[in-house]
């Protein structure tokens, strides 16, 4: 019995149902319960709440999600072999966990969400977090169908999201999700508390939507940070050349130099220039 519910160990699961890790789905299980409840009560109280967990795998965070109170847990989960050790934890907590087995790049949960907005609490796979997670800062409207991410992520790639100006982790990823969200990295998590454990630390993020965000499009902002890290070493007047806009310009947008580089510029000043690349090609147009 387990120190959050009376179901088998994690260690049993696995091994009863032959989940042995595999690479080529990112899989890494996190074994220990205390983690999953540490991780669980990050998202806040969960009573009125629908959390989206994607690759829940043996079930260790779905199982804390659901002890500590979720009211529906919606388990998005590629590897055929989780459902049923997945479909045991259902029957534990009747009517409150749904089992998708789809590939979360392809899913949209959407029609399967209430009225109310969901929380997304999960233990990625590492090879598709990122992609998963711009997917989320992409969500058109804003503010998006989630109120909370908590999110668990390689360090490196958590630095990158929370990383602002003159931070060396700062880049595209760090602009979309601090201008869309206020990020954190909550807490550390060893290697040795997975199976088989990563070659890496793992860090747990939050990211909580802003209701509403510097005015600009989205996608001149992704163009904009793309072409300017794209060459971080150069200065904008050079990096900022593919863009269909005068980089002096788009630079005085953002009430700096043209000879500053992208790590030196805010979020609000790539907003400023997501915002002139606009005009430049609606000036171009009229």
């Amino acid at each position: 019995m387990s120190a959050i519910d009376d179901l088998p160990p994690l260690r049993e699961v696995i091994r009863e149902h032959q989940l042995s890790a595999r690479k080529a789905l990112g899989q890494n299980f996190l074994l220990d319960l205390n983690l999953t409840a540490r991780i669980t009560r990050a998202a806040g109280p969960l009573e009125d709440a629908t959390v989206v967990e994607i690759g829940p795998g043996p079930g260790g965070l779905t199982r804390a999600l659901l002890a500590l109170g979720a009211r529906h847990v919606i388990a998005v989960e590629h590897d055929e072999r989780a459902i049923p050790a997945l479909q045991a934890i259902a029957h534990r907590y009747p009517g409150r966990l749904e089992i998708v087995c789809t590939d979360a790049r392809t899913f949209d949960v959407r029609p399967y969400l209430g009225a109310g907005k969901a929380k997304i609490v999960a233990n990625l796979p590492y090879n598709i977090a990122t992609h998963l997670l711009v997917g989320w800062l992409s969500a058109e409207p804003w503010p998006p169908w989630y109120d909370m991410m908590v999110l668990m992520f390689q360090r490196e790639v958590a630095e990158r999201i929370v990383a602002r100006e003159n931070e060396e982790a700062y880049g595209r990823l760090g602009v979309l999700a601090n201008w869309r969200c206020e990020t954190k990295i909550l807490f550390d998590i060893s290697p040795s508390a997975f199976v088989p454990p990563p070659k890496v630390t793992s860090s747990v993020v939050r990211l909580v939507p802003r209701a509403a965000p510097e005015p600009c499009d989205r996608r001149a902002l992704e163009q904009v940070a793309a072409a300017a890290f794209g060459q971080r070493r150069k200065m904008l007047r050079q990096s900022l050349k593919s863009l269909p806009a005068d980089p002096a310009r788009l630079a005085a947008a953002a009430g700096v130099d043209s000879t500053r580089r992208a790590e030196t510029i805010p979020v609000s000043g790539f907003v400023a220039m997501a915002r002139e690349l606009t005009n430049s090609r609606s000036e171009a147009q009229s």
